[in-house]
Parts: C-alpha cells; structure tokens; sequence
C-alpha cells in the first residue's frame, strides 16, 4: 500500500543514483561483464557436452553451476542494463516479485549445488575405488534434483513471506534490483514474524551447505596429509582448488549481505557487494574451472584446434 491507501502498482529502483556520464559508463561496463558471463559459462556447458574426457559427475555438477550462473547474472542484469540506458527506473510489482522469486531461487540452488559438488570431491579423494559406484549417474541427478527442489520450497517461502508485507512508506526501492533489505525498509505493516521466517530460511540454507562443504573438507585434508609423497599432495588437492575458491567467493559475499548483524543498515554498502556476487562471481566461475583444471585446459585446445582445422578445409 501507498501512503494514499492505493495499492502499489509498481516500484522505482533507484540503482547507483550516478551523473548521467557515469551511468552510461557504469552501462558499457555491466554489458561486457555480462557478455563475457553469458559467453564463459555457455562455452563450458557446450565444452563438457562435446568432450567425452568431461562425462564424469564433478563436470555434471560444474555444467549446472554454469547453467545457474547464466540464470542468476541474467535475472538481475538485462533489467539493470535496462535502467541504466534508458533511465526506465520503475518496475511492476508483479516483474519485482518474480525477480525476487528466481534470484532467490538460483541464490539458494547455488549453495546446495556448491554443496554437493564438496561431496563430490569427499568421495572422490576419500574413497577412490568406490567413486563410480557411489556417484553413479542416477544419485548424480538425484542430488542435483534435491539442490533445486529445496531451493524451490525456500524460494516460495521466502517470495510469500516479503511480498505479503504492506509496502506504504514509499515505492522507491534505494538499490538495482528488487531484494530483501531494501524491500524491508518500505514496509509500513509489523514484519518481525516474517522477518525472522526469511532470515531463518537464510540462516539454514547457508549454514547446512557450508556444513556439508566443511565436513567434506576436513575428511579431505586428513586424506591428503595421509599421502606421503609432496606431489601427490598437491595433485590430490589440486582437484579441489578451483572448488574451494568459489566456496570463498560466493559463500563469502552471502554471509555479508544476509547474515551480518547491520542487515539493511548500509545499503550504499550492500550495492558494491551485491554487484560482486551477482555479476562478478558468475563471471569468474567459469574462469576459475578452466585455468585451474587440467581436463577442462585440455578440452579447450582440442576445441580450438579442431576449429583451426574445421577453418583451414
């Protein structure tokens, strides 16, 4: 509700709120990030599909997570893009909600992929001999399934929960895209109850995921201190390099945002995070598993050579 006792109809993002020549420079630079985005990940989604080096469950698992980043950079930046070259700042209510709705939903799946791909890799190091028969590709599907059907129950949860709120101290949204803490401050009905559901659906779906990756890892690290060649040491945990460092990454910039103590207190603060895990992260991804992986370097040349080859006929 308005200040009126209208319903709001739509809302108005006010982004960055930059000079008109930094707005258009913030827009060339958001559009090639997320260029670069869309070509990193759908290239390793063809790449794992093409090679057959790549049919193992920790590239299944990595072919979703590029799948997910393509969702989640791609629920939040076209309608920025948007915003910045037009200077077209409203939003439907119903377009906010279904932008909260689906960021959540791929947030949420990404930490339970995450998750499962830490799992992955406790297998594969702990248990060597049992790997293929414990991540056959039907329990690769089924945690796969688990990870969205989960976020599903939490993203419907916590869509209900925000946009049942009465919104009535204004309909101006100080931040690029419809999320929580920004959404919290225009609400003129009591939200403590919902308020705590939301946060406690955060708390669990970040908790448990960093459980299971943190459990995986502490299996993992005695495994290798176990190995008693140096080499071997670091080739065992050169598998799980490129994980840990997305774990970091994207765990790391979630807890900021959603499970600090000033929640909502320094949104100027939040928006530069924000961009991180929403733009930056998705971008990386696909540059972590490439340059720090060996199969996925070797898959790479042999596209390009067979491509010099395809062009040379």
């Amino acid at each position: 509700m308005e200040k009126n006792g209208t319903m709001v109809t739509e809302f108005i993002l006010l982004g960055f709120q930059l000079p008109a020549e930094l707005q258009m420079g913030l827009f060339l630079v958001f559009l090639v990030l997320y260029f670069i985005t869309m070509v990193g990940n759908l290239g390793m989604i063809v790449l794992i599909q093409r090679d057959p080096r790549l049919q193992t469950p920790m590239y299944f698992f990595l072919c979703h997570l590029s799948f997910l980043d393509i969702c989640y950079s791609s629920v939040i930046v076209p309608q920025f893009l948007e915003t910045l070259g037009t200077d077209k700042m409203a939003i439907t209510y119903e377009c906010c909600a279904t932008q909260f709705f689906f960021f959540t939903l791929c947030a949420s799946t990404e930490c339970f992929l995450l998750a499962v791909m830490a799992y992955d890799r406790y297998v594969a190091v702990c248990n060597p001999l049992l790997y293929a028969t414990a991540m056959t590709p039907q329990t690769c599907l089924g945690l796969v399934t688990g990870a969205y059907a989960g976020a599903m129950v939490n993203a419907v949860i916590r869509t209900g929960c925000t946009f049942s709120i009465s919104f009535c101290k204004s309909n101006h949204v100080d931040f690029f895209f419809c999320d929580l803490p920004p959404l919290l401050k225009l609400a003129c009905s009591d939200t403590k109850l919902r308020e705590r559901v939301i946060y406690l659906l955060a708390f669990l779906v970040i908790t448990t995921s960093i459980s299971v990756i943190l459990i995986s890892y502490f299996f993992i690290i005695q495994a290798i201190l176990k190995i008693r060649t140096a080499g071997g040491k670091a080739k065992t945990f050169s598998t799980c390099a490129s994980h840990m460092t997305a774990v970091a990454l994207f765990f790391g910039t979630l807890i900021f945002i959603y499970l600090k103590g000033n929640m909502g207190k320094s949104l100027g603060e939040d928006k530069i995070v924000s961009v991180f895990y929403t733009v930056v992260i998705p971008m990386l991804n696909p540059m972590i598993y490439s340059l720090r992986n060996k199969e996925v370097k070797e898959a790479l040349k042999k596209a390009f050579n067979g491509m010099k080859v395809s062009q040379a006929d």
